[in-house]
C-alpha cells in the first residue's frame, strides 16, 4: 500500500513525501511490533518530513543549475576561442596573400611594407635596415612559424619562449615513467 503525505489544504502538492509501504510480518514473522511503527504520531512530523523532501528537491535543482552555468560558461569561452581562431586565420591568410619576391621560409623575420599604389608586400629589410631610406611606408614586422602562422614583431619573444617551454615539455615527455594516476605535481 502507496502512502502519500502532503503539506495541510494544498491538493495536488509537488511538496509531499511518500512513505514506505509497511509489513507487519515479513516473511511470516513479526519483528516489531506493529502498534508502536504504524501508529499515528504528531501530525507535524509528517508535515516536517515533506518539508525535508521540498529541501532534497531544491537542492537538486540547485545543482543541476549550477552545473548547467558552468557549462554555459564554458560554451561561452569555446565560442570566444573559436571566433579568436577565425580571425588568426583570416589575418595570417591575408598575410600570406602579400607580395613576396623571396621564398618564405618558417623561422624568419618579414616586414610588411605598403606602396603608394596599395599594395602591401614582405621584404627581409627592416626599417632599421633601409634607415631613412625607405621607400614605402611601413605595416609591421612579422616571424612566420612552423605552423605557417605569423607573429607580430612585438608578440615574437613572448611567443619564441612559449615555443621553447612547449619544447623542453616534449623532449621531458620521452623520459617520463607511466603514471596511472593524476599527477599534480609542479601544479601549485
Amino acid at each position: 500500500m502507496d502512502k502519500t503525505v502532503s503539506l495541510p489544504k494544498q491538493l495536488n502538492n509537488p511538496n509531499s513525501a511518500t512513505l514506505v509501504e509497511t509489513n507487519s510480518a515479513p516473511n511470516g514473522v513479526e519483528l516489531v511490533s506493529s502498534y508502536q511503527t504504524n501508529r499515528v504520531g504528531d501530525p507535524m512530523d509528517l508535515v516536517a518530513l515533506a518539508h525535508q523532501v521540498q529541501r532534497g528537491d531544491d537542492f537538486v535543482r540547485a545543482n543541476a543549475c549550477n552545473r548547467l552555468t558552468v557549462i554555459a560558461d564554458q560554451i561561452r569561452y569555446l565560442q570566444e576561442q573559436a571566433r579568436k581562431v577565425l580571425e588568426d586565420a583570416k589575418k595570417d591568410a591575408e598575410l600570406h596573400h602579400a607580395a613576396c619576391n623571396v621564398v618564405k621560409k618558417p623561422g624568419n623575420m618579414y616586414y610588411l611594407y605598403m606602396r603608394e599604389s596599395g599594395q602591401r608586400y614582405f621584404s627581409i629589410l627592416s626599417p632599421q635596415e633601409w634607415g631613412p631610406s625607405c621607400p614605402h611606408k611601413f605595416i609591421g614586422g612579422y616571424k612566420l612559424q612552423y605552423d605557417m602562422s605569423w607573429t607580430p614583431l612585438d608578440e615574437v619573444e613572448k611567443k619564441d619562449s612559449e615555443l621553447g617551454i612547449m619544447d623542453k615539455l616534449l623532449n621531458q615527455q620521452a623520459a617520463l615513467p607511466t603514471v596511472t594516476e593524476p599527477n599534480f605535481q609542479g601544479l601549485s
